[in-house]
């Protein structure tokens, strides 16, 4: 397969309007403007992500020019492609503490000296109402609303605030803006897309492509998404992320290779026979576990992180060394309101889900009731599934 060929396929749900058009244009001797845009909604970036990133470094790699972008100002609105409900808007200091990260996190993947970084509120903002009216009247209403989510919602009687309606006209001007030959996104952006193909069409005269990627299932075989807590953040420990590919099912071990690694499609297919063959997936996961580990961070981190995951969570032994919290309150404590106190829970509903499927142990002796009392001892260990462990330090007259 010829790396043209490979990068039309690999990871790719649908390419608008065809693959052979844009396999021509590719083709030829010209440079292409391409990027790819995110949100900073969140604070993190999570794997999937890494597939858009991956393809947007292999146009890099060919010579063309692309742009890695950056929505703080479509932020402001929140683009709700894949959502049931409204946004909650975002302040613009939440948006900025936010994208500070994504650069840190998007150049595990990214070469910036190849790719270029852009905010769209460089030209968003200076927009004024004449020409947001004029963008508008490209538009109809009926083609926003007769999206499934949207109607769904406004059958359920359910708000959709009419700047939710300026999301699609705002990321389309970013691909007139920028004169953009390809975009890249998600399957759940087309529509938003598509009104860059609209913009560029009319107000240039110009065809343009529209490449949209497959999605990545998370630890529990749904998509990965920072709302089903089912994610592998590209910022996570390297043990975390070693032991959360360790928790795949076996059969997304091929996908986790083709969408979340750069190793070469020849060798997952040796890799699918050696599968198909009988071999153990326990170790053939092992070895994309320890690829991906490197690939974001590096051969010494993978190599530690595969150490840990034999000791801690095959042979069950206690980490050397588990971070320890210093404790200072009552001789007694709900396990609830501990395992939240020590952040091995982010709420309290989560610590009651954790002790109800019985994945929390003080001591090595499971807890299973969110009522239970514990009485607090020094050096106690607090365990959270197989990976997450604290020790109590009691701090002097206390306890």
């Amino acid at each position: 397969m010829d790396k043209i060929e490979e990068l039309l396929t690999r990871g790719v749900a649908k390419i608008i309007p065809n693959k052979e058009e844009l396999r021509k244009v590719l083709s030829s001797a010209k440079k292409l403007n391409i990027y790819l845009g995110i949100d900073p909604t969140a604070t993190r970036i999570h794997l999937g992500h890494t597939i858009a990133l991956r393809k947007l470094q292999e146009f890099a790699k060919l010579g063309h020019n692309v742009t890695f972008l950056i929505g703080d100002f479509t932020a402001l609105i929140g683009d709700t492609s894949d959502k049931d409900k409204e946004r909650p808007v975002l302040s613009s200091e939440e948006i900025k503490n936010n994208f500070q990260t994504y650069k840190e996190q998007a150049q595990k993947i990214l070469d910036f000296s190849k790719v270029k970084v852009k905010y769209n509120s460089e030209w968003l903002k200076k927009l004024d109402f004449t020409k947001i009216v004029k963008l508008c009247q490209i538009f109809s209403v009926n083609d926003f609303i007769s999206r499934e989510l949207i109607r769904n919602r406004l059958d359920q009687e359910k708000r959709v605030g009419l700047h939710e309606e300026l999301y699609p006209v705002m990321q389309g001007y970013d691909s007139y803006f920028m004169d953009t030959d390809i975009q890249l996104g998600g399957a759940d952006q087309t529509f938003n897309m598509q009104a860059g193909r609209t913009l560029q069409k009319l107000l240039r005269n110009k065809e343009s492509f529209i490449i949209t990627n497959v999605y990545l299932e998370g630890t529990d075989g749904r998509k990965m998404s920072k709302s089903w807590g089912n994610a592998i953040w590209l910022n996570d420990y390297p043990n975390d992320i070693y032991a959360k590919v360790m928790s795949i099912k076996d059969n997304l071990i091929i996908n986790y290779y083709t969408l979340a690694t750069n190793v070469s499609l020849d060798k997952i297919n040796k890799i699918r026979k050696r599968l198909q063959s009988g071999e153990n997936p326990m170790l053939v996961k092992k070895n994309l576990a320890h690829q991906i580990v490197a690939d974001l961070y590096d051969a010494k981190a993978a190599n530690k992180s595969a150490q840990n995951f034999e000791s801690v969570v095959q042979e069950r032994e206690i980490p050397k060394d588990i971070p320890v919290y210093p404790y200072d309150g009552p001789k007694q404590k709900n396990i609830v309101d501990l395992l939240n106190q020590t952040s091995l829970a982010q709420s309290r509903s989560q610590a009651k889900q954790l002790v109800d499927q019985g994945g929390v142990a003080i001591d090595d002796q499971t807890v299973s009731d969110t009522n239970s009392q514990i009485n607090i001892k020094n050096d106690m260990i607090i365990r959270v599934g197989k990976r997450k462990f604290v020790k109590i330090k009691v701090k002097y007259g206390h306890v």
